[in-house]
């Protein structure tokens, strides 16, 4: 099918999506990027925060805590540290980890524990974001045509 490229975001523990897409949007290191079929090749770091693919006009949100992307003629792949869908996420699991990288964040004396601790707290906030967008858009009505339109 014209117009698709092959994606693929894989962990050290699984493949977490595997699909020809239309277009995949990436937190890079230098900012957000839009990856469309037969992009430029391409090899970059990936920091925390939301990967949406788009395919047949529906969307998939996940949270992903870094990891590395290449943009091949004919494929687009993420080893990510982390990954999960926004329908993975456990919200409450999520809010546990931000509260215990906060605590962490003001016990830590040093550079190390703060490191570790901001990791920590900035890929809960990532999940938690992710997964209360995806509420958002399940909550919204979805626009349909009139017969005849």
């Amino acid at each position: 099918m014209a117009g698709l490229v092959r994606f693929e975001i894989i962990t050290g523990e699984r493949v977490v999506y595997a699909a020809d897409v239309e277009s995949v949007t990436l937190p890079g290191i230098e900012g957000e990027l839009t990856v469309l079929p037969k992009h430029a090749p391409l090899l970059t770091m990936l920091k925390p925060g939301e990967l949406i693919v788009r395919r047949g006009g529906e969307e998939v949100s996940m949270a992903v805590s870094g990891g590395f992307l290449e943009v091949m003629p004919d494929k687009v792949v993420v080893l990510a540290d982390t990954a999960e869908r926004a329908e993975e996420i456990d919200v409450a699991r999520a809010e546990a980890a931000r509260r215990r990288a906060e605590e962490s964040l003001r016990r830590a004396t040093t550079e190390e524990e703060i490191a570790r601790a901001r990791v920590a707290l900035q890929r809960a906030l990532v999940r938690m974001r992710v997964a209360e967008r995806r509420r958002r858009r399940e909550r919204l009505p979805r626009a349909t045509a009139e017969p005849g339109e």
